[in-house]
């Protein structure tokens, strides 16, 4: 028998409503910013964002993401990334 198991970590991005965020509690999570840079990260806990300003290009492997404002992000625990802010970032954050 031949299984082939997707073990690959993945971002999940999302559009929430105000309702969906409100109920999460999202507008209450503390506020993360960060200029123009370009970094490696991993992420020893999962993470879930809102971004409120900029623009981000995260690569995984051979994978680009790009994250903007009004993106609800879940950055599973273990994922390692780079990532390259093109504008400055403003985000919620809450680690599980």
């Amino acid at each position: 028998m031949n299984r082939n198991i997707d073990y690959t970590i993945k971002i999940e991005i999302k559009k929430l409503s105000d309702m969906e965020l409100t109920a999460l509690n999202v507008y209450s999570w503390p506020i993360w910013s960060c200029e123009v840079s370009e970094f490696p990260w991993t992420y020893s806990d999962k993470e879930f964002c809102y971004i409120l300003e900029g623009k981000v290009i995260v690569t995984i492997d051979h994978e680009e993401v790009t994250i903007e404002p009004g993106d609800f992000i879940v950055f599973p625990k273990g994922l390692s990334c780079r990532w390259r802010v093109l504008k400055p970032i403003r985000k919620h954050y809450s680690f599980e």
